[in-house]
């Protein structure tokens, strides 16, 4: 079941020319296409179904630097800066606030973990420790009769999934964009061997530049666009997350918190989000295979935190085109809104395991259970770059599993680099390139 999204309303018009066009209407668009704006550059978001619907409004809506590969810490250092004045910036609720994040031991080895990675954080001056013995009560009461230590940032925030992706794209609009939905892209015009419009499912844009924030479904746009040596390959896959969310509660606990089979974290509503940590599913399909020398140290080096599955969508990728021309209908036209099924045997795990721990808990009643699609890399780490092969063309995809967190450095990064600007981070760990070794 699809989770509830604030509407936004798409606009009218199409333009027939723009500065820029940013192609996926989730958190990174959003947030790429609010900054193009108020650096005053002509912008319109392409959506093609509703904003925020896929996995920018069904992930945990964590904001945290705490855990983050070493080359996303600046990125989600950033991005936490940009959280923290976002509802002042765009005069509009995201739901953000700051209570803070903990991962919970049970062993040693958890706390080692924890430990080597404050380590490698130790340069960025990240505000996380470590919280030992009684001590925990204080981070996420009731955890020391269950738990032995736990990493703590107390400035790590939340923000509402469901708000955040359509209040930021509104505020992208208030400042010149054009927003527009149920408006799938189909393909990129070139000329001169470099990019010049866009063609819609409603017409043709006129554009110099183009920002791909597809999500999961970048991969296949990319597979369709020509440039001077072919299509371009965009080594991701699919990862399936499941979450529910409860029934206000009271007397829970306002920090939001992970231990071995659990994460949750409180809405804005007064109920929780609720996951099985380590839960996802891979799901095998003809993209396995094809990207398997790109995926097979990932499997090996994080075997045990994912499962993977055989089944119906191997034959749904296997039946999707690849290839198609742009005056005809698209894949993304056929599926508006990605809605798989949540996987419900870990999620009623997860629902046991924190009833037995936490009393606040033993109640809850599940409202609803939702599952959602993650795009990922190779290495975990995004892709935010030009693409060389076809100037004027801009990736931002490949989240792996860390998008709505750090989407508003994402999309100030690809603003920097699509206007020529100085960039906001080092954008060197998130190139394009690294993937053609």
């Amino acid at each position: 079941m699809s989770p509830p999204v604030d509407p936004v309303i798409s606009d009218a018009a199409l333009p027939a020319r723009t500065g820029v066009v940013v192609i996926g209407g989730g958190i990174v668009g959003a947030c790429a296409a609010l900054s193009l704006a108020e650096k005053g550059h002509a912008v319109v978001l392409c959506e093609k179904g509703r904003i925020g619907a896929e996995q920018s409004s069904r992930n945990w809506g964590w904001c945290r630097t705490m855990g983050r590969d070493a080359d996303e810490i600046p990125l989600a250092i950033e991005s936490l800066r940009l959280w923290r004045g976002m509802n002042q910036r765009i005069g509009r609720e995201t739901g953000f606030r700051q209570p803070g994040i903990a991962y919970l031991c049970e062993t040693e080895k958890e706390v080692a973990k924890h430990e080597a990675w404050l380590d490698e954080a130790r340069p960025y001056q990240v505000d996380a420790r470590l919280v030992r013995g009684a001590h925990l009560d204080s981070v996420v009461p009731g955890a020391a009769g269950h738990f032995i230590a736990a990493m703590h940032t107390p400035t790590d925030g939340r923000a509402e999934p469901s708000q955040a992706a359509p209040a930021i794209a509104e505020a992208a609009r208030a400042a010149g964009a054009s927003v527009l939905t149920d408006c799938a892209v189909r393909g990129i015009e070139t000329q001169g061997g470099r990019v010049c419009g866009v063609v819609t499912e409603r017409g043709r844009i006129a554009c110099d530049a183009v920002v791909l924030a597809g999500g999961a479904w970048s991969r296949l746009f990319c597979g369709n666009v020509s440039c001077g040596k072919g299509s371009i390959e965009l080594p991701q896959l699919r990862v399936l997350a499941s979450a529910f969310r409860t029934a206000p509660l009271s007397g829970g606990p306002e920090v939001s918190a992970s231990g071995s089979v659990f994460s949750f974290r409180k809405r804005l509503d007064g109920g929780y989000t609720i996951a099985r940590r380590n839960a996802n599913i891979a799901d095998i399909t003809p993209d396995s295979f094809r990207l398997l020398r790109h995926y097979l140290p990932t499997l090996r080096e994080n075997y045990g935190e994912f499962s993977m599955r055989f089944g119906r969508a191997f034959f749904d990728a296997w039946r999707t085109r690849r290839r198609w021309s742009l005056d005809e209908a698209t894949p993304f036209e056929a599926v508006r809104v990605l809605d798989p099924a949540p996987k419900l045997a870990p999620l009623e795990q997860a629902r046991r395991v924190l009833s037995r721990m936490f009393p606040a808990f033993a109640g809850m009643q599940v409202a609803e259970s939702w599952g959602g699609m993650i795009d990922v890399t190779p290495d975990a780490v995004p892709v935010i770059d030009r693409v060389e092969a076809l100037p004027g063309f801009f990736l931002a995809t490949g989240f792996s599993g860390h998008g709505f967190g750090i989407g508003p450095g994402a999309g100030r990064l690809i603003a920097d680099l699509v206007a020529g600007d100085a960039p906001v981070v080092d954008p060197t760990p998130f190139r394009f390139a690294r993937f053609a070794r």
